[in-house]
């Protein structure tokens, strides 16, 4: 790919919306059932993203494009040093782009397949910094329901970021929710309840957390549930079965661990005060923490790229340069939507004309500098001394 985005450099207005053009494709990373995720640096700041591209005509078919939006609305509110940050949003007539800080080291499902041995001290921080970010999720009514190796990113430190609210929740004060979402192994009991209508809140992330651990320490989780596995069938397996742990793990741990596995989400570990007050955690520096300070046990291989190498491979291969074929592309699919059934091009014309105009633009960058002004203009005004304010009102 490297190839640019535009063959010459855009000039560019700080108050113009962020658009394709401002970025540089590097390559590709990664792709789902109807979105791909490259590498691209930003050509005025010559900083590297993440950028996520969903094609809005497959989100249409599938259904999808209140989950993209509803994303889109959570990430915009949230900004948090372990979580995976929205920078950009931004739209034309086929994509919707997201783009957000971008993680070389990998996600932890990658390091647990490629058998990357995780020690006690590793996922004590682990546990430490995600606790901080779920805390912070907490703090902004957000129940994130999907916490698993596969969405926690290393950056090229070792720190981990939680990414993926695709399926996220907000949960006012005081709330439930009753809707069944998630990984059916890191699913907490409370969500296979037959009293559903009772629901669940934010307990549920910290049962994920303990699995993950859990997971992350021994190679395989503390159920053997699978996303076949029938909820009947969990339900039997959460009231019958025994969590056993090594004995070459620490007593600490165990009861760290034990503390999130609660099967009684009103007993669990649900809290950043619950693991800072735990004993085995009660030494750490949280400040440093916080910072990045404290160095993790396990720093991904800065020489590679950290996931598997053939999407590189099928993007090549199919598409050199799949970004920027779009004008070629855009005036073939408006030839083929003519010849289609109106009725039904119609329809899908009208989904996407609606997918158009609510589509939510958004720009870090600029919150920042807006937010920064208004800071300094109040600081401003707080310094105006009192002999000026008399000498303007004199003027008066």
């Amino acid at each position: 790919m490297g190839a640019s985005s535009s063959s010459k450099q855009p000039v560019f207005d700080e108050n113009e919306d962020v658009n394709f053009d401002h970025f540089e494709i590097l390559r590709a990373i990664g792709k789902g059932s109807f979105g791909k995720v490259c590498i691209v640096q930003k050509n005025d700041t010559k900083k590297m993203y993440a950028m996520k591209y969903m094609n809005k005509q497959k989100c249409v078919e599938r259904n999808e494009v209140r989950n993209v939006f509803k994303e889109l609305q959570i990430m915009q509110g949230l900004e948090h040093p372990f979580l995976v940050n929205l920078w950009y949003s931004f739209q034309d007539e086929e994509d919707m782009f997201m783009v957000v800080d971008l993680l070389l080291g990998g996600d932890l499902r990658y390091h647990l397949q490629q058998n990357v041995h995780f020690e006690e001290d590793t996922v004590k921080l682990f546990i430490c910094e995600l606790a901080m970010a779920l805390d912070y999720l907490q703090s902004q009514y957000i129940i994130h329901r999907d916490m698993k190796p596969d969405n926690i990113l290393l950056d090229e430190h070792g720190h981990v970021h939680i990414t993926d609210f695709n399926i996220a929740a907000m949960l006012p004060k005081e709330m439930r929710i009753t809707t069944v979402a998630g990984t059916k192994p890191y699913m907490a009991p409370e969500m296979f309840s037959s009293k559903k209508e009772t629901g669940y809140s934010f307990a549920v992330d910290w049962w994920s957390l303990g699995v993950t651990a859990y997971e992350l320490l021994r190679g395989r989780r503390p159920y053997h549930i699978r996303s076949s596995t029938s909820s009947k069938e969990i339900v039997h397996m959460f009231e019958t079965a025994i969590v056993t742990y090594p004995s070459a793990w620490s007593q600490e741990m165990v009861s760290l661990l034990k503390k999130l596995l609660e099967p009684n989400p009103d007993q669990r570990f649900s809290r950043l005060s619950d693991i800072q007050n735990f004993p085995y955690l009660n030494d750490m520096n949280w400040d440093a923490v916080f910072e990045k300070r404290l160095v993790p046990g396990f720093v991904p291989n800065k020489g590679r790229l950290n996931c598997d190498p053939t999407f590189e491979l099928e993007e090549m291969i199919l598409e050199s340069k799949p970004l920027h074929k779009k004008k070629k592309r855009l005036a073939k699919k408006e030839k083929e939507m003519r010849k289609c059934d109106s009725s039904q091009m119609g329809l899908l014309q009208e989904h996407l004309e609606s997918v158009q105009k609510e589509f939510i633009i958004f720009n870090r960058e600029k919150v920042k500098r807006d937010l920064n002004k208004r800071q300094a203009d109040l600081a401003l005004e707080q310094t105006k001394s009192p002999q000026e304010e008399d000498s303007q009102n004199n003027n008066l």
